[in-house]
């Protein structure tokens, strides 16, 4: 006896029971009571959370394991965006935050998400903030989890998840002009110095993280340990915070705006400790 399976699938959050296990966009926009078909867009939900449009004349599986959600839009055209480096297609003009960490599949109580802007700040956006997908180019976010600072904090959100993923202790401190990071205890190359570890000063430019930080600072003053004295261009003071820094003047020519941010600073300050002499 031949019998028919059922497959389950959600819809705009609702469950539905099909037995047709290839199904097309438009039988799915007809399942949910979306008419006329061609003032809808519905999506498929894969697995990390991105959205996939499903044409009315596409098919899409539902014998693969696991339960298929899918979403409807009432809209004739998708946006494309992108959140931590991944894109989406998303089928509204407008998103807010809480809908940008759902796609992110982040944790919306614990984590923040930002928009990238060039040139200035990155811009915190709010669960109940619109965003206007409409402006020209792909609008870029990014998810980082919620960090507690003293005073106002000035380093994108990126830089400070990256430096408490390694586990390491900063201090973010503005000193007339400058805004500068202060990671503390900072481990130096092994045997190379005379001392093991020193705060590392990072001066960030008006700009960053499109415009690169330069030149970096330590404290104590370090020196070569086998021959008791300070590395090549790194013998001059700079004040900062009420402290006289050993300036380390390593130039850096070969910064990549949206691409670079506080790792790559720290593996030139690793390198540079590395290789002085």
């Amino acid at each position: 006896m031949v019998t028919s399976k059922n497959y389950q699938i959600q819809l705009d959050g609702q469950r539905y029971s099909v037995d047709d296990p290839v199904i097309t966009g438009q039988q799915l926009l007809d399942l949910a009571g979306k008419r006329p078909a061609d003032e809808y867009l519905v999506f498929q939900v894969l697995q990390g959370g991105q959205l996939e449009e499903v044409r009315l004349d596409e098919t899409t599986d539902l014998r693969k394991p696991g339960l298929e959600r899918f979403i409807t839009f009432q809209s004739d055209r998708s946006f494309r965006l992108v959140i931590d480096g991944r894109r989406f297609e998303w089928g509204r003009p407008l998103i807010n935050g809480l809908e940008l960490k759902k796609l992110a599949g982040v944790d919306p109580a614990t984590y923040g998400i930002w928009l990238e802007v060039r040139g200035a700040e990155d811009r915190a956006i709010a669960d109940n903030e619109l965003v206007d997908l409409q402006q020209p180019g792909v609008e870029r976010f990014f998810t980082g989890k919620k960090t507690t600072t003293q005073g106002n904090s000035f380093l994108p959100a990126k830089d400070r998840e990256y430096l408490a993923g390694r586990g390491l202790q900063f201090d973010e401190i503005v000193d007339g002009s400058n805004k500068g990071v202060i990671i503390r205890g900072f481990p130096l190359p092994s045997g190379r110095f005379d001392v093991g570890q020193a705060d590392l000063l990072i001066l960030l430019p008006f700009g960053y993280p499109d415009a690169p930080p330069d030149m970096f600072f330590v404290l104590p003053w370090i020196k070569l340990a086998q021959i008791a004295k300070y590395p090549k261009a790194a013998d001059q003071p700079f004040p900062f915070n009420g402290q006289q820094w050993q300036r380390w003047s390593r130039h850096n020519n070969e910064w990549r705006p949206g691409v670079d941010g506080i790792w790559t600073m720290l593996k030139r300050v690793e390198h540079a400790l590395e290789v002085a002499a």
